[in-house]
């Protein structure tokens, strides 16, 4: 958490991130340059340009829609997903230079404007084996331009977290629409069979983990709690680890009820920030901190701690020997509700 909005907030970690990312990058480009001119020295420069950058684009995307479920089912990839922004970014240059190349190669070479003759060069708008699939390349562009330019938590703030995952979630638009690009591109010219491969092996890899994901996530919201008198059973206090916390579904929403110096305390689930689970952190320097970026709660009233406004629902529980009991019904967020004793 920052007090204050910087360009980049650079610590070690980070720097040592975005190195990787540039020498992953510069490493691809070359072995991709080596390989086609050894294979197929034929290629001019435009088209080597376009292919490399547009597979590297393809590449990093899997690598970004698969690092959220890698991380909700092995906390190893916490640190990945706390940097996954600056990968977005970089992503985004890639497929802004295959889109440049391929308008300067396809469209900037003529007397029309090059976004003009994107369009009108062919209007087969009504076939699906010659549909001007580059369009849907452009439009895709588009969305990772728009995700790109607010990625700083300055726009998270000031458009709220609502809005800028709703905006951000449209990069599923655009996977779907870079999906259409490459496979009706392969029906309507010749297409490396090597980024056909890369878009089939890495949507069985997406959607796989994001499947097993869902499975995994399923489980918390049909575990059932028992009621009564108006309190919800659900658990013995057993099952919550030290400093952590157990996630339950009340009422059609994930509590987190964390254990920590004796005490139980329940908080609503997801972060104020970028929607995290907080109930998958821990409490760090007596605050609940989630595991995604950082942001801290405090657990008896969902308040982060000052200079910090953010705050989430906080539930009432109460104890009848070892099993845990919770009222369904939430408080307004930041109410500082008594921790239970045990």
């Amino acid at each position: 958490m920052g007090l204050d909005y910087k360009l980049v907030l650079w610590n070690k970690h980070k720097k040592t991130y975005n190195k990787i990312i540039v020498a992953c990058i510069l490493l691809y480009i070359i072995l991709f340059a080596v390989i086609t001119i050894v294979f197929n020295s034929e290629s001019s420069i435009e088209t080597l340009v376009i292919r490399a950058f547009g597979s590297l684009a393809i590449i990093m995307l899997h690598i970004i829609l698969s690092i959220g479920p890698l991380a909700r089912l092995n906390t190893n990839f916490l640190p990945i997903l706390y940097n996954r922004r600056h990968l977005g970014v970089s992503m985004f240059l890639a497929a802004l230079i295959h889109g440049g190349f391929s308008m300067f190669q396809f469209h900037a070479l003529g007397d029309v404007n090059p976004i003009y003759s994107l369009f009108t060069s062919n209007m087969d708008y009504g076939s699906i084996s010659n549909f001007p699939f580059q369009i849907l390349g452009f439009f895709a562009l588009l969305i990772l331009f728009v995700m790109a330019s607010t990625s700083h938590d300055f726009f998270l703030a000031n458009l709220s977290a609502k809005v800028w995952k709703r905006l951000h979630m449209m990069v599923y638009v655009a996977y779907t629409l870079i999906i259409a690009h490459v496979f009706l591109g392969a029906f309507q010219q010749e297409t490396s069979l090597f980024t056909i491969g890369i878009m089939i092996v890495g949507f069985a890899i997406v959607s796989s983990l994001h499947l097993i994901t869902a499975f995994k996530e399923r489980k918390i919201d049909i575990n059932k709690a028992t009621d009564k008198d108006g309190w919800l059973q659900v658990c013995n206090i057993s099952e919550i680890e030290e400093d952590r916390a157990k996630i339950f579904t009340v009422t059609n929403e994930r509590v987190a009820i964390f254990k920590y110096d004796g005490k139980l305390s329940a908080i609503h689930n997801v972060c104020k920030h970028q929607g995290g689970p907080l109930g998958e952190g821990k409490i760090i320097d007596g605050c609940i901190t989630c595991p995604w970026h950082g942001y801290q709660y405090l657990p008896h009233n969902g308040q982060s701690p000052p200079p910090f406004t953010e705050k989430v629902a906080t539930y009432q529980l109460k104890l009848e020997g070892e099993l845990v009991y919770i009222n369904p019904t939430a408080f307004e967020e930041g109410t500082e509700v008594k921790p239970c004793n045990y």
